[in-house]
């Protein structure tokens, strides 16, 4: 009854914040964008989105990977656009006509309707006819032992390789110095050396940080422990070492924070609606100008803004323009890759000297045959699908999407509400899904691929669907 009735009491005011208030603040400022059809239409994908987000913050049930998607549609897809038609600034250029920057919108939208579709069909998925009952993923107690023994020496040589521990506390552009420094960005676009080491250098003590925290919160065994108590501590101390948000990309940092959150509040409903709402507010507020940490001080360049909207039309909100601009470069050329862009991604580990075609990040691509400089460009999801499978692939792929991410938070509500054990697995995998959604969501994949591929290994080690209480956590 407590809940049903804060629920109650904040859907209306969230609502109209999300759907109408924020909208309507950012559409009545003054500047010298068009009113057209994309205006329009982009006016639209906000007041969707926003509606959806207040639904996901009120809803009875935890769903924090689709609550992650309406945040990031919302704000990247939704307000931060609108703010860049309304003052007429954008932070890429976008080289096609106005009418790809229309179908780009409409496209977004469709994408997000397919990920609904997905998402009710997985409400409503037919009773089977016989029910086996399986035994869950747990995490082996000594294989655990064993992943923290690899983060531990992961982490260290990936500070040592890097110069030291000051570096993760100057800026990514040492971090980036030290990398080409020590030799290990290799030859010509592979980047496979360098990727591995900082991916062997934070994912897996992030992970074994997680499943430690859902041990100790979940187990008075574990809190009885001293090994686990100290192991729990090191890399408390790792963590704050290698991902930090002065020397990791911000989406990253947040990527560390989600999971931390919501792995160490399961079941609180107060933790995850305020998780979402202060991120629309930080991700609006705040993002922009985290970048403080990307360059050294003589690099650096406040952000310098006389409308309180220019924020928001900075390179980091480029999703809706990047899309417009895939759009006219597979107009402009042979037409969509047919799934070679995914071959890459999912085969991201084999370097460019053995794998001669292998295809840059998608942002990478467009980004030359744009002629920018700096080529460091996303490519959201609904862009990466346009590009490999055209419209029928890209509304295909949301709607899978939608059912699978509907059927993640669901197994996340029966593992950590009905199954409290403490080493139930997707009790630590869908908070960590959930963080790095916004990555997978912004791109490009291909970039995303390599930390994707070490949490694979890592979980791989630790799973057992064994139910011997005497060989998992408890």
């Amino acid at each position: 009854m407590p809940r049903a009735a804060l629920s109650r009491a904040l859907a209306v005011p969230l609502a109209l914040a999300l759907v109408g208030l924020l909208p309507g603040y950012v559409v009545g400022q003054p500047g010298t964008g068009v009113r057209d059809a994309a205006y329009w239409l982009q006016l639209t994908l906000t007041v969707y989105s926003g509606g959806r987000l207040a639904a996901m913050v009120l809803t009875r049930r935890r769903r924090l990977i689709q609550g992650a998607f309406w945040l990031f549609v919302y704000v990247a897809m939704g307000v931060a656009p609108l703010a860049q038609e309304v003052i007429g600034q954008v932070p890429t250029p976008v080289v096609g006509p106005r009418s790809d920057t229309t179908t780009a919108i409409v496209l977004v939208l469709v994408g997000c309707v397919a990920f609904d579709v997905g998402a009710l069909l997985a409400r409503h998925r037919p009773a089977a006819r016989v029910r086996r009952a399986r035994p869950s993923a747990q995490v082996s107690r000594r294989r655990l032992w064993l992943l923290i023994a690899v983060a531990y020496v992961g982490s260290a040589i990936s500070i040592l390789k890097l110069g030291g521990p000051a570096v993760f506390f100057s800026s990514r552009q040492a971090i980036s110095e030290s990398v080409q420094s020590s030799g290990l960005a290799g030859g010509g676009d592979s980047h496979v050396g360098s990727a591995f080491i900082r991916g062997f250098g934070t994912v897996p003590a992030l992970l074994a940080m997680l499943f430690l925290v859902r041990w100790m919160i979940t187990s008075r065994v574990a809190r009885r422990t001293p090994l686990a108590i100290a192991a729990l501590c090191g890399l408390v101390v790792i963590n704050a070492i290698v991902n930090n948000p002065v020397s990791n990309p911000r989406y990253w940092f947040l990527t560390v924070v989600f999971s931390l959150l919501f792995t160490a509040f399961p079941r609180s409903p107060v933790m995850y609606r305020t998780a979402l709402v202060t991120g629309v507010v930080a991700a609006l507020l705040l993002f922009p100008f985290l970048d403080r940490f990307r360059y050294d001080s003589g690099g650096y360049h406040p952000v310098q803004s006389t409308s309180v909207l220019e924020p928001l039309t900075i390179k980091d909100y480029d999703q809706v323009g990047m899309f417009a601009n895939t759009l006219t470069f597979v107009h402009s050329r042979k037409g969509h890759a047919h799934g070679r862009q995914l071959a890459a991604d999912v085969f991201f580990f084999v370097p460019r000297s053995v794998w001669h075609g292998k295809p840059l990040d998608s942002g990478v691509q467009v980004g030359q045959w744009m002629g920018m400089t700096n080529t460091n460009l996303s490519s959201p999801l609904w862009a990466e699908l346009w590009l490999d499978f055209g419209p029928v692939g890209m509304t295909g792929g949301f709607l899978a999407l939608g059912y699978l991410c509907a059927r993640g938070d669901r197994r996340y509500a029966q593992r950590t509400v009905e199954d409290g054990r403490p080493g139930t697995v997707m009790a630590v995998v869908i908070p960590l899904v959930c963080g790095y959604s916004f990555i997978l969501l912004r791109g490009p994949l291909l970039q995303a691929s390599g930390r994707i591929g070490i949490a694979a290994v890592c979980l791989a080690l630790v799973t057992t669907f064994s139910e011997d209480r005497r060989k998992i956590l408890r």
